[in-house]
């Protein structure tokens, strides 16, 4: 799976939680652009997780702040 697969189901992972509509970029961040709080993101990693069959670890989530990184990140483990 390319990177842009990946990109393209996490976006429609993300619609629902994007409340404001944002427009998100490779650059958005989920704390600050998309003011996710901390179940939020526990909600979204479990639907990425579903969505790709993938665990990601508690080290990994603190250290994704941007969307491009959990992008990366989701690809990374797919392609492992």
């Amino acid at each position: 799976m390319d990177r842009a697969e990946v990109d393209s189901r996490i976006r429609k992972i993300i619609e629902p939680f994007n409340k404001k509509g944002i427009a998100i970029t490779e650059d958005t961040t989920f704390a600050g652009d998309l003011e996710f709080d901390s179940l939020t993101v526990m909600d979204f990693v479990a639907e990425i997780e579903d969505e790709f069959d993938i665990i990601i670890s508690m080290n990994q989530q603190a250290e994704i702040e941007k969307y491009g990184q959990l992008v990366d990140a989701v690809h990374e483990l797919v392609s492992s």
